[in-house]
């Protein structure tokens, strides 16, 4: 019996399809610490993505960066033009994102969720407004992927070793997963306003926010920014993204995209963003190997099984960065056919890379960027341009069709962004917020 275990913090973090746990960077079976894991994989990830910030005149003030861990995860902030005190902003978002976990972990046993999660009956439950806010967006999204994203898909996430509970990286049994299956369905949840409440039509139901919480919190931090003046930013949670305004320069937020390979490292593209968020899923970052066959973590909550489709990860723009979180995850989970197809139907902006057995390929829906080929560093000196199937164009539609020969390259992309890399340069020395 061949097992292999495999989680990186660049996984959609929280579940990709299903919700995998607030804290999805513990380990499903016994590893070295969380701790000592994302502070490898920040420094990685410090290769992946990074922010260029121009020169800044004397008199304006200094940039400002900082994070930390949160969620089982980290976050990074970047602030060109800060209106306060570091410290006392720092504090601020810290507050934030303490606040979100504390309402919406699976970890925290005294959290809103998991005490209502224990809890095993059907009567009505009071929550916070952040908690009704991020459910009923959550219920939005389970009805416009017709249940590929599903917020209780939680059981057979934890099942199959990608929650909470740890577990040895095996499928489980038939018998296992045709129980919790029982337990899964969005209806099975009923939201009233005036004042928030939720409760459940089975009394085993198990809510897990992950593939919506990361991003609720981004925004939640993006308004302790705008409250305190702040007009530009980047803010990112465990790989979502959210930026608004430019860097000190003027131009945009210059956001290096990576290959979606596990292992590899370099970035393929440059997108330029503005006032916009963004998230990925993805299926390589975060799975295990049994016998030959690899489950990833994104769980179709259909079948209770991991995703098995060409569609190696989804990229989402929207003005929300929590949508942007709970859409990544429905279309990876519709797979390279109906998730382009949905992409359109809703006018989204989403890149698609789709695995065709001799590369990768990409489609772009809505007005989702082409960008920019790589820096030379990362490219190895060779400059070329993105490998792309074209914009808004049938998933079918072949790269020489288009005009582009670099189909073969096996590229494919992915935004990685957990802990932006911010350069910038002042009086003439370049200073790099890394391992924040």
């Amino acid at each position: 019996m061949e097992i292999k275990a495999h989680c990186s913090e660049l996984s959609r973090v929280g579940g990709r399809g299903a919700v995998s746990g607030m804290d999805c960077t513990r380990p499903a079976v016994s590893t070295p610490s969380a701790r000592g894991r994302r502070r490898r994989s920040t420094s990685w990830l410090a290769l992946l993505a990074f922010v260029a910030w121009a020169s800044l005149s004397p008199a304006a003030p200094a940039p400002l960066g900082f994070g930390g861990e949160t969620m089982g995860t980290t976050y990074s902030v970047a602030v060109p033009a800060p209106q306060q005190p570091g410290a006392e902003l720092e504090a601020r978002v810290a507050a934030e994102l303490a606040a979100v976990n504390a309402s919406m972990s699976t970890y925290l046993p005294q959290s809103e969720l998991s005490r209502f999660n224990d809890s095993r009956d059907t009567t009505w439950h009071i929550i916070s407004p952040e908690l009704m806010t991020v459910l009923a967006a959550a219920a939005r999204v389970s009805r416009e992927t017709d249940g590929a994203f599903d917020a209780t898909v939680g059981p057979v996430v934890n099942l199959w070793g990608f929650g909470p509970e740890q577990r040895l990286p095996i499928p489980p049994a038939a018998d296992a997963l045709s129980a919790a299956r029982q337990r899964i369905g969005y209806r099975l949840l009923e939201l009233r306003d005036a004042p928030p409440r939720l409760r459940k039509s089975r009394d085993d139901v198990y809510v897990d926010l992950s593939a919506i919480a990361k991003g609720h919190a981004v925004d939640r931090v993006a308004a302790v920014l705008e409250a305190t003046g702040h007009t530009a930013y980047m803010i990112e949670v465990g790989g979502e993204l959210r930026v608004r305004g430019a860097r000190a320069d003027g131009q945009p937020w210059r956001v290096g995209v990576a290959w979606p390979e596990s292992g590899r490292d370099d970035v393929e593209r440059v997108l330029a963003l503005r006032d916009t968020a963004l998230a990925t899923s993805g299926d390589y970052r975060r799975y295990f190997e049994f016998e030959g066959r690899r489950y990833a973590h994104e769980i179709d909550p259909a079948t209770g099984e991991p995703v098995h489709h060409a569609l190696a990860s989804v990229t989402v723009l929207h003005a929300s960065a929590m949508l942007a979180d709970a859409y990544a995850t429905g279309l990876l989970v519709l797979g390279p056919e109906r998730g382009p197809a949905l992409a359109r139907a809703l006018g989204l902006a989403a890149l698609f890379l789709v695995r065709d057995g001799t590369g990768l390929r990409a489609i772009r829906t809505g007005d989702f960027p082409r960008g920019d080929g790589p820096p030379a560093a990362s490219a190895g000196g060779a400059e070329h341009e993105p490998y792309d199937e074209g914009h808004d164009r049938d998933e079918n539609h072949r790269a020489d069709e288009a005009g582009d020969d670099e189909h073969a390259s096996g590229a494919a992309l992915e935004v990685a962004l957990p802990v932006a890399v911010a350069l910038y340069a002042e009086k003439g020395r370049e200073y790099a917020l890394r391992d924040l």
